[in-house]
């Protein structure tokens, strides 16, 4: 009951925002942040460049689709969302664009008619990106990206979301100030970082928390909630800076390995993160994804490890690391076999400690290590669940092309058995995590694969 009156009430909130929107906010594009010369051309391969870090592909291209048509379903709290075709095709695309509609669609989200685009377009962080980069962006997608006729679906949300003149009303609280980017980090590197993480890499779309209208809580260092932690669909993203950062134990290089690859000695990426590395951070050069490394830890203090490049710092084999303290417990457990041991410690001896060892440390640079691993202690059980029961995958990247798949383990065991294996890897080697209940699993199983 008291979430349906908190709905009923944020609808109310929303309708009478939208009536004051609409009778006193005029709709307008912003203007350019930087006067270029009417003949300036992007370098060759910055518009390709930009389209890799701002994850263009990852949402406009569908799983098996031409490039960038568009197709892709995003699913959102409002309901299914179709990525729209961006190729130059001139009916189904955006071949029929201005430079200034890119920009209004860009940064402002606005349609070249005046339709306002759904927030699943990350405008928000969009509008940090510079001058130079949207124009190489436009030039790119209308000279270098092939037209592809591409009748996407249309997107039809229930009432009240169908109403898209409620999203002046959104815009009018979300988009606070103008667009461009004011550079507040350290140096010139993390400055760098800043504008790649803030801007075209719009990584509070996911790890800044939203608030109760469905905006980023932070969408530039200095704001309470930048990077805190969010939610995406079922699976959380972790906070990336502060007490509950999932990198405070990692260093520059190690980060900026697993922004190129996908891969490090702590964690390997999956889920909407896999996609990052697979359609975006793979491509950047060495010294982006430093930046970006730079930046994020130097949110939490001074950063004194920043390597030159990455060519010997990506992730190797090494040996098994040893059990730390807070696992040791865990380790003698496993490996003194007890037959009176729990269920879900037998479970992870039978399935899983041939890869993840009895440390919970994993292989560096191939499988992740379980203990403090943030998908495995998640508030969201259904990530942890969905990859015992699918299994999971790390993406080829150009620095380490070998594709890592782990087996689903949905068909061998039961509803009862997953629960107490999931539970076990909450709770063991110093996690403390709440345990999965068997219909937990029941849900999750019954529902399509979350990975």
């Amino acid at each position: 009951m008291k979430t349906f009156l908190k709905i009923i009430a944020g609808l109310v909130v929303l309708g009478v925002l939208a009536l004051l929107a609409f009778l006193f906010v005029p709709v307008q594009r912003s203007a350019p942040t930087e006067t270029l010369a009417a003949d300036w051309t992007p370098e060759p391969g910055r518009g390709e460049y930009v389209m890799r870090a701002g994850d263009c592909a990852a949402c406009h291209t569908a799983e098996g689709g031409k490039p960038l048509a568009g197709g892709r379903a995003i699913e959102s709290p409002m309901g299914t969302i179709w990525a729209t075709n961006i190729t130059p095709d001139k009916d189904t695309g955006i071949g029929t664009w201005s430079l200034d509609d890119f920009r209004a669609a860009l940064v402002d989200g606005l349609t070249p008619d005046g339709e306002h685009l759904y927030p699943a377009m990350p405008y928000e962080n969009y509008r940090f990106m510079s001058e130079q980069d949207i124009r190489a962006l436009y030039d790119y997608l209308m000279t270098e990206v092939p037209a592809v006729r591409s009748d996407v679906e249309e997107t039809r949300l229930d009432f009240p979301f169908n109403l898209r003149f409620g999203i002046r009303a959104w815009n009018w609280v979300a988009l606070r100030g103008g667009i461009g980017f004011e550079p507040t980090a350290g140096d010139d590197l993390q400055a760098r970082g800043q504008y790649l993480v803030e801007g075209p890499g719009h990584c509070a779309a996911c790890h800044s928390p939203r608030n109760s209208f469905m905006a980023q809580a932070g969408t530039h260092a200095g704001e309470a909630g930048f990077l805190t932690g969010g939610v995406v669909g079922d699976w959380a993203a972790p906070a990336l800076h502060g007490p509950e950062s999932a990198l405070k134990d990692w260093s520059v290089t190690e980060l900026a390995a697993y922004l190129a690859t996908g891969r490090n000695a702590h964690s390997a990426a999956n889920g909407e993160m896999g996609l990052v590395i697979k359609d975006s951070t793979q491509y950047l050069s060495d010294q982006d994804n430093i930046a970006m490394a730079a930046f994020l830890k130097g949110l939490d203090g001074k950063v004194s490890d920043v390597p030159q490049s990455l060519s010997v710092a990506l992730p190797q084999v090494l040996p098994p690391a040893k059990a730390d303290d807070a696992g040791a417990e865990t380790a003698k457990m496993l490996t003194e076999a007890n037959p009176e041991m729990p269920l879900g410690a037998r479970l992870y001896l039978d399935n899983c400690s041939a890869c993840h060892f009895v440390t919970g440390k994993g292989a560096p640079g191939i499988f992740p290590e379980l203990a403090g691993n943030t998908l495995v202690t998640s508030d969201q059980k259904t990530p942890l669940i969905s990859v015992i029961l699918h299994g999971a995958s790390v993406p080829s990247t150009r620095e380490r092309p070998e594709a890592l798949v782990m087996q689903g383990y949905g068909e061998r065991l039961d509803d009862s058995e997953v629960a107490a294996l999931a539970s076990f890897l909450r709770q063991a080697w110093g996690n403390a995590a709440p345990a999965v209940s068997e219909a937990d699993v029941a849900a999750v199983r019954s529902a399509a694969p979350a990975h």
